[in-house]
């Protein structure tokens, strides 16, 4: 699930609440996840992975990463990208364009301290996309990783992501292939909303 604070009353973020609501009551599986592209100017190529959405904290979409990643790198090199959602229960599609900057390391400690020491642990014996020898080798690592005492205690290379959109677009799949398409862009400090053909 997604843990909405200081929820923020701009109206594509209210129209996001009212679709996640219907999803969430229709027992939409991995409602959390999202599908995040970004672009690495070094290979001149778009990547795109799904994580799962954490918070939604007034304008900002959260997720955590490990920040020695190549979609971190990416992150750096490139501000801008794009994040997708599918609900399937209720057949809709969620498309933002947003700009993307690191969580502050105060809160990502403080999350970090509250979550469940199996997970903090994968998080800090990951060296997240690194070729390895084997499957083996990385529970090894993530065993003993388990052993320590220091597991509420969260690594520099980890830690959160958070984007704020300046383009909705949300898409209802109908029967009748009368699909609806709502667009909010953000331009000259005001949401202008318009309707896209299916």
């Amino acid at each position: 699930m997604i843990k909405f604070d200081n929820p923020c009353l701009d109206r594509p973020y209210l129209v996001f609440k009212e679709k996640y609501n219907e999803s969430l009551i229709a027992k939409q599986d991995n409602i959390e996840a999202i599908c995040i592209s970004s672009y690495s100017p070094k290979d001149d190529e778009v990547n795109a992975r799904y994580v799962n959405l954490k918070f939604i904290n007034d304008n900002q979409f959260i997720f955590f990463s490990n920040y020695n990643s190549p979609k971190s790198i990416e992150f750096n090199q490139h501000e801008q990208i794009t994040a997708s959602i599918y609900w399937s229960r209720t057949n809709v599609q969620i498309r933002m364009k947003a700009y993307i900057k690191k969580t502050s390391k105060e809160f990502n400690q403080n999350y970090f301290a509250e979550r469940d020491e199996k997970k903090n642990a994968l998080a800090i014996s990951s060296y997240q996309s690194s070729p390895i020898d084997s499957y083996e080798m990385l529970k090894k690592n993530y065993e003993i990783c388990l052993k320590k005492n220091n597991l509420n205690e969260c690594p520099d290379y980890w830690g959160g992501y958070s984007f704020t959109p300046y383009y909705f677009e949300f898409w209802e799949g109908h029967k009748s292939r009368l699909n609806k398409r709502e667009a909010y862009k953000f331009q000259n400090d005001e949401w202008i909303h318009s309707f896209l053909q299916a």
